[in-house]
């Protein structure tokens, strides 16, 4: 497969501190890979280097010219009340940087087809704040697929949103997928996305573990990666991540029962 990035000794952060350090990873073209790691291990912080957003401190990002990336981030940092309708927001990704104040009739038809794509074309003029979780995340999808995207990267996609709506962006993601695009994103979720993804990165602040779910959703590399220990448990044929209770906690519980 063809490299899209390849980072080598990747260091980054803000100021003089370092978020992640020492990160070697690389994304290849139909990749479709999942981030995890505890808060505060550097999981958005790398999502901005692989886009370019945040520049490394030391180390080597290669990214071969013309490659394109699309950006999904995580909806709580939204501001819902600004006033667009669902095809106004998905248009500002094409006609930033435009002379022209208006958008011309083949953008317009762009933008009709991501939304049919999404399946939220009949919600075009309906403002950005009367969705729901997941019609909001379609809308940030579809800004990104927009500019055809080589390699699609979201924060968090299905954060704050119900179980259901967390499987209908999975399986759109997979659909997506299927037909060529790349993927990078991250999650706190391990048994909701991540032991479904083909490839998974443990990250605290560097790389703990690289590979398939059954070969990082581990107790080692769980326990390096979130810092105490975790049981894995085989269910239905996945992997299932449970957290193992402290001495202080079971005794705790054992008290509450007495």
């Amino acid at each position: 497969m063809t490299p899209l990035l390849t980072l080598e000794g990747v260091a980054a952060g803000y100021g003089d501190g370092s978020v992640i350090t020492g990160v070697d990873l690389q994304i290849d073209r139909g990749d479709f890979v999942g981030i995890v790691g505890p808060s505060g291990s550097g999981k958005s912080t790398l999502l901005r280097v692989l886009l370019g957003s945040v520049p490394a401190s030391a180390g080597r990002l290669e990214r071969p010219g013309g490659t394109r990336l699309g950006y999904v981030p995580q909806v709580e940092q939204i501001d819902w009340d600004f006033p667009v309708t669902v095809a106004q927001c998905v248009l500002m990704s094409r006609v930033r940087g435009r002379l022209l104040p208006w958008a011309s009739k083949a953008e317009k038809a762009d933008v009709a087809r991501v939304l049919d794509r999404l399946g939220i074309g009949e919600l075009a003029g309906r403002h950005i704040r009367a969705l729901s979780g997941g019609q909001q995340q379609r809308v940030f999808l579809a800004r990104a697929l927009l500019a055809e995207p080589d390699l699609l990267l979201l924060d968090e996609p299905t954060s704050g949103v119900d179980v259901r709506t967390r499987h209908e962006i999975l399986h759109l993601l997979g659909e997506l997928h299927d037909g060529g695009l790349g993927i990078v994103l991250t999650t706190h979720d391990l048994n909701g996305i991540a032991a479904h993804l083909p490839r998974l990165v443990c990250l605290n602040k560097e790389v703990i573990g690289a590979g398939a779910p059954h070969e990082v959703l581990v107790p080692s590399v769980l326990e390096a990666t979130y810092g105490s220990p975790m049981e894995v448990l085989e269910h239905g044929g996945m992997r299932v991540v449970v957290d193992v209770p402290s001495e202080a906690q079971i005794i705790q519980l054992r008290d509450r029962s007495a």
